[in-house]
């Protein structure tokens, strides 16, 4: 199955749900009018846009049919496609240019963080770059053993220590690893525990201390890992860890898993920060870096 049909496949249930409603909303009507924008807006609400979002989206739909004088639906179906891929933007691939570089993932607990690393670990090694992984969420050993078998399974050294162990010393174990093994990337695990932010975000900022001083000059990319099928909770949460780290981008999971893709769009209207990754399935290959006119255009089709 090539790229394209794969993500089709994974976006099935958003595609099935709102987005044929969508198709359907167009078909139906004859002409352009302002009942079609409302009954538009109705579905993109719920569809877990967010009602700004929506509202902007309607907005420049609006504007768009106004200053071209289209009247025909099939035009402005074209035009809201163009809305769309515009509002998410061009996502810019990591930079992952020095040697070592350091991808820092964070996310509570059941998102997909740890699968979410080691599928990202599988896609550079198919690249053709060394990976070592960081297992610095030492609050939980099923964190560190889950970790350890995905290591195992996709064929990359994992740095660990003992359940309790302070995260900054793994991750300054596995700094010096990494240099004397001259890999490409180091991926570091860390704990996601929103119920209490201050020790998150004490655990986070040594970390980055300890990163700062071993490698001054890599870079380093943070990604937060959010569940799709959550709605809006996954933008609540997202809120709050960018008020305790730099995020420079995001890894949207279980996309396959709910109807409500839509809220890719609401994630970057509220956030402004790119999507990198989506995830579209439980395989190693489905998660893949984010395209977002191969993401409307996989909705439309």
């Amino acid at each position: 199955m090539g790229f394209f049909e794969s993500l089709k496949k994974g976006l099935g249930k958003t595609k099935d749900g709102f987005f044929s409603q969508i198709h359907n909303l167009f078909s139906s009507f004859v002409k352009v009018d302002e009942e079609l924008l409302e009954n538009l807006e109705e579905i993109l609400i719920c569809a877990d846009i967010g009602y700004e979002t929506t509202e902007e989206i309607i907005d420049k739909l609006r504007a768009v049919i106004k200053d071209e004088r289209i009247s025909e639906t099939e035009d402005a179906y074209t035009a809201l496609k163009a809305i769309l891929r515009d509002m998410i933007g061009v996502c810019e691939p990591l930079k992952l240019d020095t040697v070592p570089s350091v991808i820092l993932v964070i996310g509570v607990n059941g998102v997909g963080k740890t699968t979410s690393i080691a599928k990202i670990a599988n896609l550079l090694k198919s690249e053709g770059k060394k990976v070592v992984l960081a297992a610095a969420d030492t609050f939980r050993a099923a964190a560190i053993d889950q970790l350890t078998v995905w290591a195992q399974r996709v064929g990359v050294d994992i740095i660990k220590q003992s359940e309790g162990a302070d995260p900054a010393s793994v991750v300054f174990d596995a700094i010096n690893s990494a240099k004397s093994k001259k890999a490409d990337v180091l991926i570091v695990d860390t704990a996601g525990r929103l119920h209490n932010k201050k020790n998150l975000m004490d655990e986070l900022a040594k970390i980055n201390r300890v990163i700062e001083r071993e490698l001054p000059d890599a870079c380093r990319e943070t990604l937060l890992v959010l569940d799709a099928t959550t709605g809006q909770n996954a933008i609540n949460q997202a809120v709050e860890f960018k008020n305790t780290a730099s995020i420079t981008g995001l890894i949207l999971t279980k996309l396959d898993g709910t109807a409500k893709g839509g809220i890719v769009f609401s994630i970057k209207k509220t956030l402004d920060i790119p999507v990198r990754f989506i995830g579209v399935g439980e395989k190693t290959e489905d998660l893949q870096p984010f395209d977002s006119v191969a993401f409307v255009d996989a909705l439309f089709d």
